[in-house]
This record gives structure tokens, C-alpha cells and sequence, in this order.
């Protein structure tokens, strides 16, 4: 079992290095096939979560993690792991380079399989991730800069990636609106399944059930 948690934090870890330093050959190894991967501004197959963060790293969009603690609930061939960590974008708000900053966990329902990721993770690989957005904030990189938010745009989307959801929506990302804060229904329903998966459940749709 402890070896399963260390594979297990290896793999977590792995996630966050390897998108954000591009090595998508090797991001693609921490999810298992069918993967599934929820986000503000992304919602989908894993396959597809991997081109078109590629396409944006490309294109020279600027979205980083940082880590934190991992708490892992094993249960035989399942597991499902929460991890702090934050959510940092850089991108220009009403013409003024501003970043952004969003505090939450990762969820993430994991199983264990023969298979590719075998090799890599001792077979474990993520089925789903589910960011939980606890609170965020904006920033301007130049401290004398003015900015003014809309108002109604900014109040329509939740308080935990209010201003993150903000800043995609200024860059072209139509974003999510009903993800997992702190606490809520959102939270307690993915807590839920979580509970389910653990107890041997089918993970169903994630657009139905988690969100």
C-alpha cells in the first residue's frame, strides 16, 4: 500500500512538471486511455486536453501549477487523491498584462491497470481529474497600472475562479460555470462519487455526475 501511495504522488507530481514544462510525450503517460479531464476552459478526453494545451503552449499561453500536500484514499485497483496546489495565468486583461492566481485541489479518480502506463506508475494512470477552485485572485504586473472589471461579467461567474474565469473569458475560452467550489452542492456531489468509486462504482459520465 505505501508503495501504491508513492506511485501514486510520483504520478501527481509528474502531471504538473511535465504539462507545464511541455513534455507531452511523457504528460501522456499519467492517464490511462479513457481518461477524462474537467477544467474551467477545457472539458474532455484526456487525447484532447493534451493537443490543445500543446496548441496553447504553442502558442505561447501562459498557465502553471504549483503543488502542494496529497492526501490518497486507496481502495485495492482504486484510489482517488487530493492535492493542493494553484493555478497561475498570465495574460493581458483590457490591454493591461495582469496574472492570475487560483488556490484549490485536484481531484483525482486513479485506478490501477495493466497496460501502457504500467511501466511509468506501476499501472496506475488518472480516469478523471476534477479541479475542486477554492478563491483566486488578479493582479497587474505593473502595480500603477489602472484596470476596471466588468462588474456583471466578473459577478456572473462562481467566487472560487471568479477572476480566473474572467481573465479565459478575455482571451477567447468560453468557461465552465458550475465547477466544485470550497463548499456546495457542486463539492458534496463530487465528494459523492468519489465515495462510489471507491466502493467498486461505475464513474459514469463526468459532465453529468461530477459537475
Amino acid at each position: 500500500m505505501s508503495d501504491d501511495r508513492a506511485l501514486i504522488r510520483d504520478l501527481v507530481e509528474s502531471w504538473a512538471l511535465w504539462r507545464d514544462a511541455g513534455d507531452w510525450e511523457r504528460f501522456a503517460t499519467v492517464w490511462h486511455d479513457d481518461g477524462f479531464m474537467m477544467a474551467t476552459w477545457f472539458q474532455g478526453p484526456a487525447r484532447d486536453f493534451i493537443r490543445v494545451s500543446r496548441e496553447g503552449f504553442e502558442r505561447g499561453v501562459s498557465i502553471l501549477h504549483f503543488l502542494g500536500g496529497t492526501s490518497i484514499d486507496l481502495a485495492g485497483a482504486r484510489a482517488v487523491a487530493q492535492t493542493k496546489m494553484t493555478i497561475s495565468q498570465r495574460a493581458e486583461v483590457h490591454d493591461v498584462t495582469c496574472d492570475v492566481v487560483c488556490t484549490g485541489r485536484f481531484y483525482d479518480f486513479l485506478e490501477r491497470r495493466r497496460g501502457a502506463t504500467e511501466s511509468a506508475h506501476g499501472g496506475w494512470g488518472i480516469v478523471l481529474r476534477q479541479p475542486i477552485y477554492e478563491k483566486d485572485r488578479l493582479d497587474p504586473l505593473d502595480p500603477s497600472a489602472s484596470l476596471t472589471l466588468e462588474p456583471n461579467l466578473l459577478m456572473s461567474f462562481p467566487a472560487g475562479y471568479r477572476h480566473l474565469a474572467y481573465v479565459q473569458s478575455q482571451i477567447g475560452f468560453e468557461v465552465k460555470r458550475d465547477m466544485p467550489g470550497l463548499a456546495g452542492p457542486a463539492v458534496e456531489r463530487l465528494y459523492g462519487r468519489g465515495a462510489q468509486w471507491l466502493a467498486g462504482g461505475a464513474l459514469g459520465d463526468p459532465l453529468k455526475t461530477v459537475a
